[in-house]
């Protein structure tokens, strides 16, 4: 499967979208200012215990308290707290755990007050970010993630991930790791770590060892609440969960960016560093790469299934779970005149429905009511085909076998905030008074005029498509008249985002002169 990589920034955000065979499954949207991120490390205060929940709220500088649950706390709880106070109290010198005296561990089954206290630091980490009205998820036992490795303080076990089948492998990669392991740290051995030589795992080891001491020197300055380690820029973060040798482009509008993401490749994957391009054109990039087209496509209450022929997904969204309706449309006029047409439908449901998963980045209880199918074996086939569909999906889920109804019920994880995106646009002429199109026409116009002057470079007009349409419609298109007026070439660029009377002026560093959105 070829994998596509398109990273756009605008704004002081970044979109990055992930393509595979130029479809859209995964888009990620990151603010420049985002301090909550999963992965981040922070020192925080526990404001107040919760004994009936049997956890804590936690202080760590966002508006709502973090959550803190009793099981989050790790069995190496009372080591990072003596670890902490030490650190702070400057009895421990040093962020090496080799001679550190581990604390017995916490009873996996006690209670929150046995403890903690209120007024109680903690060291945490981000599990999941900020929704809604709640405050992030976090948790106390730390994991830093490296390209082939996972470090864990305060342990000794080596685990290796169980999609490393070779026996030999396993021990290989166990040998291996056991040799450059530093004392009291664990290690979580990934799948990508398979066939990888010494030298490459060492260095990962290295880098993950180095966060650790950046973590502690932070601690020592003793800042509550405060940020202690960031997590890899978004960017950076899914080249390390994703990079493979099926990425075949890596795209970005951001030279800082692409220098970054070739460094990156430089360390995890030498030869692939050419592969990361920048992208130096007018038409905007998620523009150029479909990704605007696809995501109006993609979301909303109805999304079409891909060569079924008419069938359609009903995705709607309850305060207790996602329910989605496969509904055949005019292909199928009953599920038993057609056994097999009807499974077909339902396998490709199922594949899109694995897509719109990822892409939506839903998460909690999902049922799916498929088109009926009276064949058990049927049934079977099309739950395998699913869970096949879902291997793909890096967040953790659980999918049941069809009910007695034919609902298949499933949990999805959920560390960030449901995506959204609007795909109605408001009528123009329902509610309250708009300026007339010919206005609009103008208004750019007088854009063009003021700043023509000013302006020595190229000029990019960007619109609704169905206005790019009539602009340049014709020999004598209004696009024409304005180059023979102002002797000044205006490149009209459609947008599949912009709504229909809005436009934006840039010139050819993509600063924005003008803009207008009705």
């Amino acid at each position: 499967m070829k994998k596509e990589l398109i990273i756009s920034h605008e704004n002081d955000s970044s979109q990055i979208a992930l393509l595979e065979d130029g479809r859209l499954f995964e888009l990620h949207e990151i603010e420049s200012e985002s301090d909550f991120v999963v992965g981040d490390l922070f020192l925080g205060k526990i404001k107040k215990l919760a004994p009936n929940l049997n956890a804590a709220f936690v202080n760590i500088g966002y508006g709502k308290d973090a959550f803190l649950h009793y099981q989050d706390l790790g069995p190496q709880f009372l080591s990072y707290q003596k670890f902490l106070k030490d650190t702070i109290a400057k009895r421990q010198n040093t962020s090496k755990l080799k001679d550190f005296a581990v604390q017995k561990v916490i009873d996996k089954n006690g209670t929150i007050d046995k403890v903690a206290t209120a007024g109680d630091l903690v060291l945490i980490q981000i599990t999941k970010e900020p929704i809604s009205t709640k405050g992030p998820r976090i948790s106390t036992q730390i994991s830093l993630t490296g390209r082939f490795l996972v470090l864990i303080p305060f342990d000794n076990k080596i685990s290796i991930s169980k999609k490393v089948k070779d026996p030999g492998e396993k021990e290989r990669l166990r040998t291996l790791i056991e040799s450059i392991r530093p004392e009291g740290f664990g290690v979580i051995i990934r799948t990508v770590a398979e066939g990888k030589k010494v030298a490459e795992l060492h260095n990962d080891m290295n880098q993950l060892i180095e966060k650790w001491d950046d973590c502690f020197k932070n601690i020592q300055k003793n800042k509550v609440p405060s940020k202690m380690l960031s997590e890899e820029d978004k960017a950076s973060s899914i080249l390390r969960d994703n990079f493979n040798q099926d990425f075949v482009n890596i795209i970005c509008d951001d030279e800082s960016m692409v220098r970054d993401m070739r460094n990156y490749l430089e360390v995890i994957a030498p030869e692939s560093k050419n592969i990361v391009q920048f992208y130096d054109s007018p038409t905007p990039l998620l523009e150029y790469y479909n990704v605007e087209k696809q995501l109006k496509q993609s979301f909303g209450k109805n999304v079409n299934i891909p060569s079924s022929k008419g069938a359609y997904l009903v995705i709607e969204h309850t305060e207790a779970l996602h329910v989605v309706d496969v509904n055949s449309g005019n292909n199928i006029s009953s599920a038993t005149t057609n056994k097999a047409h009807a499974l077909n439908v339902n396998k490709m449901a199922a594949t899109e429905i694995a897509r719109q998963l990822r892409l939506r980045d839903m998460g909690g209880i999902i049922v799916i009511d498929f088109i009926d199918m009276t064949d058990p074996e049927h049934r079977k086939e099309l739950y395998e085909h699913f869970r096949d569909e879902l291997k793909r999906d890096k967040a953790k889920h659980k999918v049941l076998p069809p009910s007695k109804f034919g609902l298949i019920q499933m949990t999805r994880q959920r560390v960030r905030p449901e995506k959204y995106i609007e795909t109605k646009e408001e009528n123009p002429n329902k509610d309250g008074e708009i300026a007339a199109p010919i206005v609009i026409v103008e208004r750019m116009e007088e854009s063009i005029r003021n700043i023509i002057q000013k302006e020595k470079g190229k000029l990019y007009l960007h619109v609704h498509p169905f206005v790019e349409a009539y602009l340049t419609k014709g020999l004598m298109s209004i696009q024409n008249r304005w180059f023979l007026r102002y002797k000044k070439w205006v490149t009209i660029i459609p947008r599949d985002s912009f709504k229909y009377l809005e436009f934006k002026l840039v010139n050819s560093k993509k600063e924005e002169l003008m803009s207008y959105s009705n």
